[in-house]
């Protein structure tokens, strides 16, 4: 059955010109926390000369996923995995870039460390890791939208909630992914793009 995210179907159009600059026309995809697959169908579309692979931990995401991938029957876009970022086996390796869109907040700390290192195993060298969502910066004041964001999640979930960009960074660069920009988006929210060495 398929979800729909007003989020993903808004912010897709915002991100597309940031992708268009961070991936090749060519290589694999491991998109991470698919959510409702409205991403991934759309940038697959976008992007026919990579090898797009979705995945989630949800049972709901991927049923929706699993959906909207039946009903756009692209070449490039693969059936949704099920994979938990702290895993040490994530079924896919030798990659060009990995993905994760609204993840980082909506989990707990642990997952963004397993997100690194993950990451720093499957990526290629010179691979691509990018990051979208709102952040706290240091030195830049937070917006109240944010903060009511970053409250609400807490509310729901203690271990969720806006992380710190420095801190992201620093567990990034850990495992040998550096970023190159952190770039504004609409919303308050930022692409983080790293290369892996």
């Amino acid at each position: 059955m398929k979800e729909h995210s007003p989020s993903a179907e808004r912010n897709r159009h915002e991100i597309l010109p940031v992708l268009r600059e961070v991936l090749p026309t060519e290589g694999r995809v491991l998109e991470i926390a698919c959510g409702s697959g409205q991403h991934a169908i759309h940038f697959a579309a976008e992007f026919p000369g990579l090898s797009w692979q979705p995945s989630d931990i949800d049972p709901i995401a991927l049923k929706s996923s699993h959906a909207y991938v039946a009903e756009a029957n692209l070449p490039n876009l693969h059936e949704p995995i099920e994979l938990n970022v702290c895993s040490e086996d994530w079924q896919v390796t030798e990659l060009d870039a990995v993905l994760a869109i609204n993840m980082l907040h909506i989990s707990p700390w642990e997952a963004c460390l397993g997100l690194m290192q993950g990451a720093a195993r499957a990526l290629l060298p010179g691979g691509k890791l990018y990051l979208y969502g709102a952040y706290i910066q240091a030195g830049v004041p937070t917006m109240p939208s944010n903060q009511d964001f970053d409250a609400d999640l807490r509310e729901r979930n203690p271990a969720w909630g806006l992380r710190k960009l420095e801190d992201v960074v620093a567990v990034a660069s850990d495992q040998g992914l550096h970023i190159r920009e952190a770039r504004p988006m609409p919303n308050n929210n930022l692409s983080l793009i790293f290369d892996r060495d």
